[in-house]
């Protein structure tokens, strides 16, 4: 299918990209791909959504999972290889369609959002409120077993799932810029792990939530009011949106992809910009920055106490205190936002904002990231040393049941809170 348009809102009943075939009554995941010029890697990644298989290694039953490609303002022949691709394998439910789309439009976002309504409904038309959205990249190879371990991470509780998204190994001063920062960014996720758990989201666990793999549910992907409407990192302001809402998003090390390492990217901002960036550091020998350990493991630890005093009635308010201290925020402002806050995520959102902005930024300035890897990897060995003292098996802490919090409301208390008057 072809369209020109100025306005698209597959919201609504009326949108048909791919109406031309119906959605199995059996779907229950609905792979999304949008496409531009991915000529070259394209047939890598239907090869790979059409091999997917189970635990067992047997082809999954192509009715439980279908592919909605959107080829998009593209001037190669990335719609032409779909179309005999399909053509090539008709048992695979792949669904195509291309769309030109005016500048103002001609985004990631704006694709990326025709696409995940259209999955939405798509699978509410077969009564699968809790169907499962899944979003790719035309230049993404997911693995073999990507949605298997997606369902089964649904199948578990979860809301949402983020993907681990690897690179092809390519030889240069960039690539080390990129491993420094996984490894730091790995080593804060095993710090949230030991320090702040979630029972949801537990170790092993990574960092990344990004479109080239990520998976909502239609139920969640309708409470957080869809996909944000951004020209581009609509995927950073969708994940920011599930923790707002508290959701359970699980970044499962057995869900992954790999995606090319191209610094010519199709978008203003994003991975390619971000290599971009990295390689202009390199030639000008800038050094890579990142938070301090020890201002990692005090926000993992007041946060973990901030979410554990969020469900108390009344306020612990000494307690609070001594958070908003450690945060460098004021202790009334927090009491204040914390009455008004349904969700724990909006109100640690605001608390983020507030550090970004205020005394902490200002006390704890960036520090080598060589420098921040080799502290957090002796914060994590001596706190772990504790765990296997205090458990032989090595496990890591779990949630408290009190800490764990679910995504629903919490209804807001008509009761005062207690503490101190507020100027």
């Amino acid at each position: 299918m072809q369209a020109d348009t100025e306005e698209i809102d597959c919201a609504s009943e009326s949108c048909s990209l791919f109406a031309q075939n119906g959605p199995s009554s059996h779907l229950q995941l609905s792979v999304i791909v949008p496409v531009r010029n991915e000529a070259h890697h394209l047939i890598d990644t239907l090869n790979a959504l059409r091999l997917q298989r189970d635990s067992t290694g047997q082809l999954l039953n192509s009715d439980l999972y279908e592919v909605l490609m959107l080829a998009n303002n593209c001037t190669d022949y990335s719609y032409e290889i779909a179309a005999d691709y399909q053509q090539q394998h008709p048992d695979f439910p792949l669904r195509i369609a291309q769309i030109h789309l005016p500048p103002a439009k001609a985004n990631i976002g704006t694709v990326r959002r025709i696409l995940m309504d259209e999955a939405y409904q798509r699978l509410l038309s077969v009564g699968r409120m809790n169907g499962i959205i899944a979003s790719t990249d035309g230049d993404t190879v997911v693995d073999s077993h990507w949605v298997y371990n997606i369902m089964l991470e649904i199948a578990k509780g979860n809301d949402a799932v983020g993907g681990r998204i690897l690179t092809h190994s390519e030889p240069s001063q960039v690539r080390l810029y990129h491993l420094r920062d996984v490894m730091y960014r790995t080593l804060v996720a095993k710090a949230e792990a030991l320090f702040d758990p979630c029972s949801h989201d537990p170790w092993p666990r990574h960092f990344q939530h990004f479109g080239a793999s990520l998976a909502v549910t239609c139920q969640m992907y309708n409470q957080v009011g869809r996909l944000p409407k951004r020209p581009f990192l609509e995927d950073e302001a969708f994940y920011r949106a599930l923790l707002r809402m508290d959701a359970k998003v699980r970044k499962s090390p057995s869900v992954k992809v790999f995606t090319s390492s191209r610094m010519e990217g199709r978008v203003a901002v994003g991975f390619s910009e971000q290599l971009r960036y990295w390689s202009a550091m390199n030639q000008t020998n800038q050094c890579q920055m990142a938070e301090p350990a020890e201002a990692v493991i005090i926000r993992l630890r007041n946060r973990r106490r901030l979410r554990q005093c969020w469900q108390m009635h009344p306020q612990d308010w000494v307690t609070l205190q001594q958070i908003a201290g450690d945060l460098r925020i004021d202790p009334h402002w927090l009491l204040h936002e914390l009455e008004r806050s349904r969700y724990f995520g909006e109100l640690w959102e605001k608390i983020d904002e507030k550090m970004a902005t205020g005394l902490w930024a200002s006390h704890w300035q960036p520090v080598p990231i060589t420098t921040a890897i080799r502290a957090i990897r002796t914060y994590l060995a001596n706190a772990e040393s504790i765990v296997f003292e205090t458990d032989p098996i090595g496990t890591y802490p779990s949630a408290d049941p009190a800490g764990d919090v679910a995504a629903a409301p919490r209804p807001l208390s008509p009761e005062t809170v207690h503490g101190p008057d507020r100027p």
